[in-house]
């Protein structure tokens, strides 16, 4: 029956992230966008604006997503959560083509096996800004109210109220 339960799951995250992701660019329609990313799947907790498109990988994984009420997501996001979560906390500011990954390999390549892999959750708390084209991945925590500078590789959890930037980010100040 789980096999049965999944395949429903990836059909309705396709339908419906389809009909999201498609949903016409008219002012007056932004504020209704979420409701059908909603029903994908994805957990939003109130009123959230996301213009999408949004990648959501694997296909059926919409569940490991959670935004908050009052968020914003821009266009462009990517999420690769196949095993854990992607939080994101209330009031979050996430720029275009920011991408979220919870899969990391290892360094080691062993013949018949690959590199292997592990997951960790993404936690963002509320309040934080992530700019245009930064990635976040796996394990990382984002503190409350801080901002993630665009282009940023952020590969190690960040305090609260600080700027982080570049590659790998870094601590640039406190705020």
């Amino acid at each position: 029956m789980t096999f049965l339960n999944d395949k429903c799951q990836e059909l309705r995250e396709y339908i419906f992230l389809t009909i999201a992701n498609n949903f016409t660019r008219l002012k007056i329609l932004d504020p209704y966008r979420y409701l059908i990313y909603k029903l994908s799947g994805i957990s939003i907790n109130g009123k959230a604006d996301i213009f999408g498109p949004l990648t959501i990988r694997p296909i059926g994984k919409a569940s490991n997503i959670e935004v908050g009420m009052g968020t914003f997501l821009n266009t462009d996001i990517r999420f690769g959560c196949p095993k854990h979560k992607v939080i994101i906390g209330k009031n979050c500011q996430i720029g275009p083509r920011v991408c979220f990954e919870t899969v990391n390999h290892g360094h080691i390549y062993e013949k018949d096996k690959g590199r292997g892999m592990n997951t960790n959750p993404i936690i963002i708390e509320d309040e934080v800004w992530i700019g245009c084209g930064a990635i976040i991945l796996s394990g990382v925590r984002i503190g409350k109210g801080s901002i993630i500078a665009a282009g940023s590789v952020v590969n190690k959890s960040v305090p609260k109220q600080t700027i982080f930037g570049g590659v790998p980010a870094k601590k640039l100040k406190d705020l």
